[in-house]
């Protein structure tokens, strides 16, 4: 594991739609977090998935933060391709990582079928939570990764 230090504060973005779920991955990262040392987390709170980018870019920008994350769930409504949101949240999110040197993590989610009924509010609930726990994975693992180069 990585030195944990005063700068190893992490940063996660949350979009606000469909946020009974969202808020399952971003409880999970921070408990995954804690349990690894890192409890310098910030939670970052944006209207949608759209907003997440500059959000990304402006955290990693300003020197505080070793990681950002970003959480959210992206539905088809029925009035425009979700998919395309989706896609261009992630590319972006690999642009700002790319350009700022800062690991930037993912868990925008954009499932085939989504409906607002208790059976698929249960699963992505839990299955969100399971993204969280990944998410810490990934990004502790990543610190640690960043600490053996600095070396």
């Amino acid at each position: 594991m990585s030195p944990i230090t005063e700068s190893t504060r992490v940063a996660i973005i949350a979009a606000r739609w469909h946020s009974e779920i969202v808020d399952n991955a971003v409880r999970a990262a921070r408990a995954g977090l804690a349990e690894r040392g890192y409890t310098e987390i910030d939670v970052i709170e944006v209207p949608g998935a759209f907003e997440i980018p500059l959000q990304a870019q402006r955290l990693a920008k300003s020197g505080r933060y070793a990681a950002v994350a970003a959480c959210a769930l992206v539905v088809d409504g029925g009035i425009y391709r979700h998919d395309f949101v989706a896609s261009t949240v992630v590319q972006a999110l690999m642009r700002v990582q790319l350009d700022t040197d800062v690991p930037v993590f993912s868990a925008v989610l954009t499932p085939h079928h989504f409906h607002e009924h208790e059976e698929h509010l249960t699963y992505y609930s839990r299955h969100f939570t399971v993204k969280g726990g990944e998410l810490a994975n990934a990004i502790a693992a990543t610190l640690a990764l960043d600490a053996v180069a600095a070396h």
